[in-house]
């Protein structure tokens, strides 16, 4: 009698664990989804890089100069017309650049990042060549925007005639570089309207000059370097991270062998694992021991 007593609790028992492991929904990560960041921009109207070498090059002056740099998130707007440097033509100043219109412009949040760069009617001048333009342009834009979820753009355009050490210039915009040398005086490299994008980046530069003057081979200054006109860049904000998927509300039924055969559907369609069946299979086996154990038990209390 004690033997069939605990033999039908343990049938029961493991055909519960059964009916029970099956109809378990699957494993989730847990965690909710971070807040999404903020993008960002930055647009420049001049960025200048140079060496000037004086005395024959026994004396290097670095030279970086910025006009109008400004950086998002949040806005910011700049509109000064010209930039200056000391120090370097017998202390006099030198009027890098010269503008009638200079703007620049960057905003960012958590849906948009854009960047704008303008420059009109601007003269670009280095030390020792105090009468001859670097270069001059008559209108040069750049833009770059990038917005969440989408793909980001760049554009760059260059209005008007370009003119290089006192020569104007046809040059082709996203082209290989074109050379302009001037003898006795110099020689510049020039590229326009160069853009470049990424899957969550943009940017966009209207002129890019490579510098290489020495006036007159006199050695008085002798400049090096690189001038960017009219730049923008941005990085695309990033999404909140996805929030983990509601969990299947699976119930089992209460008689007959029903638990075992609508709990294995509902997996199926809630997209179970391959080893479901195989599980499904082992709790109508369990269930039919139980259903026998109980049987025989009974059975046997009927014998004694």
């Amino acid at each position: 009698m004690n033997s069939n007593t605990f033999r039908m609790p343990a049938a029961v028992l493991l055909a519960t664990g059964a009916v029970a492991l099956l109809t378990a929904p699957p494993a989730s990560a847990t965690g909710g989804g971070g807040a999404g960041t903020e993008g960002k921009a930055g647009a420049v109207v001049l960025r200048a890089g140079l060496d000037v070498g004086l005395l024959n090059k026994t004396v290097h002056i670095p030279l970086k100069t910025t006009l109008n740099e400004v950086s998002a998130p949040a806005t910011a707007e700049k509109t000064a017309l010209s930039v200056t440097l000391d120090g370097v033509e017998g202390g006099a100043p030198v009027s890098v650049l010269r503008a009638d219109v200079a703007t620049s412009k960057a905003t960012a949040d958590k849906n948009k990042a854009e960047a704008e760069a303008n420059l009109a009617k601007a003269r670009v001048h280095v030390p020792g060549l105090p009468a001859l333009s670097l270069i001059e342009v008559e209108k040069v834009t750049s833009k770059a925007v990038c917005e969440a979820g989408k793909q980001p753009v760049a554009t760059s355009n260059v209005l008007g005639t370009v003119t290089a050490l006192g020569k104007k210039t046809t040059v082709t915009a996203g082209g290989p570089p074109t050379k302009v040398e001037v003898p006795g005086v110099g020689l510049v490299s020039l590229e326009l309207s160069g853009t470049q994008t990424t899957s969550a980046t943009a940017a966009a530069t209207a002129v890019r000059l490579k510098v290489s003057v020495n006036p007159l081979k006199l050695n008085v200054a002798e400049v090096e370097g690189e001038i960017v006109l009219a730049e923008a860049r941005c990085e695309s904000p990033v999404g909140p991270a996805p929030t983990p998927s509601a969990t299947p509300d699976v119930k089992p039924q209460t008689s007959g062998t029903g638990p075992a055969v609508t709990t294995h559907a509902n997996l199926a369609e809630t997209g179970g694992g391959s080893p479901t069946p195989y599980v499904a299979g082992g709790a109508l086996i369990l269930l039919g021991i139980g259903a026998g154990a109980l049987v025989v038990s009974r059975r046997g209390s009927r014998a004694s």
